[in-house]
């Protein structure tokens, strides 16, 4: 499938890079997979925890999609396998006053969509990229990524989702940066 972005040209402010760089604060969260899950709770019907053979099993969905940093860089048309956020979200059901989804590693970084942009289709609990499971560095096994926005709403290391209410400010939102987070309209800064 492909990213419902523009096809040729980079939003404005970006630079385009070869490679998807390596960009975190602090090292990544320890990894077992024989005991890492992943939990979906909050303003649901159905909450659920899913194992990573599981996930696994569930990505099927292959997407291409240019991805954009905050900091001006973006890489184009990187190819990422995984399970959509949208049939995550069908599966559990969110209640009528459900309206932003949130993510976390369960460590040191969280972030926030609206409902709508986590029902994008493009929006997707990836498992790989280019071809091979996700590496650690970059955010494996699971990482979030939403490209209709800057890389930062695209969670490393995901293991808890959360249907809220009201949204909460996440790591970088906390630190000054704009929720909004679309390269289009150079959402950056708060």
């Amino acid at each position: 499938m492909k990213s419902a972005q523009r096809p040729t040209e980079l939003p404005p402010g970006q630079r385009a890079v070869e490679r998807l760089p390596v960009r975190h604060v602090g090292d990544p969260p320890p990894f077992d997979g024989s005991t890492w899950t992943l939990t979906l709770m909050g303003a649901i019907e159905r909450p659920n925890l899913w194992s990573l053979d599981e996930l696994l099993r569930m990505s099927t969905v292959d997407i291409e999609a240019d991805f954009h940093a905050g900091s001006g860089w973006s890489v184009r048309r990187v190819r990422w396998r995984g399970v959509r956020l949208a049939d995550v979200l069908s599966f559990a059901k969110p209640t009528p006053q459900a309206r932003f989804v949130r993510f976390t590693d369960g460590v040191r970084y969280d972030t926030s969509l609206d409902l709508a942009s986590a029902l994008a289709p493009d929006a997707l609990l990836a498992t790989a990229r280019d071809g091979a499971a996700l590496e650690l560095l970059h955010g494996g096994p699971l990482r979030l990524v939403v490209p209709a926005k800057y890389g930062r709403k695209s969670l490393k290391w995901l293991r808890g989702i959360e249907v809220v209410h009201d949204d909460v400010p996440g790591y970088w939102e906390r630190r000054g940066f704009h929720a909004g987070a679309d390269p289009w309209n150079e959402e950056r800064l708060a």
